[in-house]
């Protein structure tokens, strides 16, 4: 299939020749491009908000940089990442062209991937092939969607460290557009023409475009793009992950007024754009396509795959201890029994709970569940239900850090989170897993009554029980 002769890609194209000729030494200092990296679970407001940043940032050319350690761009990210491949497909096609070839070729997306997308998988397996796998290289970096490199400078400095995966790049983070809590690792930004933001707002992309308006790197009243179609294909884009995040602007209690300033900013360009262009844009149907893609992509994976593919951790010292406790969190939008049916049963999933647990080198490991089920009542919309498993590793034992963490989390926690007694809710087998116990774990199963606590709530409050051992 080929591809359209859009900016967009040709854009990333150029990102992607310009990140090769960095780390084979033909660009100097001041030619070096500044990498905007995305967070660790490199969801789709992860992706999506370095790509459309990286397209406006200027004068150095920003080099979008997906946070994947093992997975490369090609096939193997359109099988873990499918609604990024939905959202760029229906960004970047007019709507006449009816059905998405990129579903049903997974070579032509992967090929498309490919030649224009950069993982830190890429990354390292191009310093390989140049013989840098070894020798250090220093990089400038913007942060988008979070705001610690987890992997901090040795020598303690604020705003430098390295990447899982890219441990011989040395990035200094000299910029930050993020709405999760402060982790206190960013140096003060100085660098010119450089952001910084943290705030609140249901989706970072929203954060982004209201910056780059402000930056006058994007704005409404902004000189022509190349083309009305690159910037419609832009505005859709970035109006993807915010449509997805405030689940179509319906999750009152995840939406702020940045939210709504972004979404008027896209969608007035949407709408010059599609005017000019003669295409419809129902944002609706937008919507539904992308999320029915995320939904579904769970299918496509292993139970490992699953807990791996909206993943985070911290790593955190009790104040009474000097050994350091780490937590994950993995999230997904399916529930328990629907997972433990892909297991086989209860025993074989908290197995493969357990041996993620050991691969990542978690001391506690937390399962969040987001899905939807009928109304009792028989209406339409449904019921939106969260269900929260926390595993605390070793024997067993109530003296375990693990454990006793996981205690002081129920204690101050359980109200605000409304942890209640588990129950099967979407209707099918399952029921086991509250009996369940693991020999090398020890286990708590709730459902989660207050659903508007999303992983950016919980994780604070299971890291603050951590330090308060």
């Amino acid at each position: 299939m080929r591809l359209p002769e859009h900016s967009l890609f040709q854009f990333l194209a150029k990102a992607l020749q310009t990140h090769h000729r960095f780390i084979s030494g033909k660009l100097s200092r001041a030619e070096a491009p500044i990498y905007v990296i995305g967070n660790d679970s490199a969801d789709l407001d992860s992706i999506i908000s370095a790509l459309v940043y990286a397209y406006f940032a200027s004068p150095r050319l920003h080099i979008p940089l997906i946070n994947l350690p093992t997975v490369p761009s090609g096939p193997e990210l359109r099988r873990l990442r499918p609604e990024f491949v939905k959202s760029l497909w229906l960004s970047t096609h007019p709507p006449a062209d009816g059905d998405h070839p990129w579903d049903d070729t997974p070579e032509s997306a992967g090929k498309i991937l490919q030649d224009h997308i950069l993982t830190v998988a890429d990354f390292a397996a191009h310093l390989q092939r140049h013989n840098h796998d070894t020798t250090r290289l220093t990089a400038e970096a913007v942060l988008v969607d979070w705001n610690a490199l987890p992997e901090r400078s040795p020598d303690g400095q604020r705003g430098k460290g390295t990447l899982p995966g890219l441990p011989s790049i040395d990035f200094t983070v000299i910029g930050c557009i993020d709405h999760h809590a402060d982790e206190h690792f960013l140096a003060p930004i100085t660098t010119e023409n450089q952001p910084f933001l943290l705030q609140p707002s249901g989706s970072c992309a929203s954060l982004i475009v209201n910056m780059l308006d402000k930056m006058s790197r994007w704005s409404r009243h902004s000189q022509p793009m190349p083309t009305p179609t690159t910037e419609l294909q832009l505005s859709k884009l970035a109006m993807s992950p915010i449509l997805i995040d405030t689940a179509n602007f319906t999750a009152k209690e995840k939406v702020t007024d940045s939210d709504t300033l972004a979404y008027s900013f896209l969608r007035s360009k949407i709408s010059n754009d599609a005017q000019i262009l003669s295409h419809h844009w129902d944002h609706n149907a937008f919507f539904m396509e992308i999320v029915t893609a995320k939904q579904n992509s769970l299918d496509l994976l292993i139970v490992g795959e699953v807990l791996d593919r909206d993943y985070k951790q911290w790593t955190e010292s009790p104040s009474s201890s000097s050994r350091s406790l780490t937590v994950g969190i993995c999230s997904m939008v399916k529930s328990l029994p629907w997972v433990i049916r892909k297991a086989g049963n209860a025993e074989a999933f908290l197995d493969e709970v357990y041996a993620f647990a050991q691969r990542k080198e978690l001391d506690i490991v937390m399962v969040m569940t987001a899905f939807g089920v009928p109304n009792p009542d028989g209406g339409k919309k449904e019921r939106f239900c969260r269900e929260l498993l926390v595993c605390a590793l070793g024997e067993q034992q109530e003296e375990e850090a693990g454990v006793q963490a996981v205690q002081a989390f129920m204690v101050r926690a359980g109200l605000e989170l409304g942890l209640e007694d588990w129950v099967v809710l979407d209707g099918e087998d399952g029921s086991e897993l509250a009996g369940c116990e693991h020999g090398r774990m020890w286990k708590r199963v709730w459902v989660q009554g207050n659903v508007t606590k999303s992983r950016k709530q919980v994780a604070p409050l299971i890291r603050e029980a951590v330090c308060s051992l």
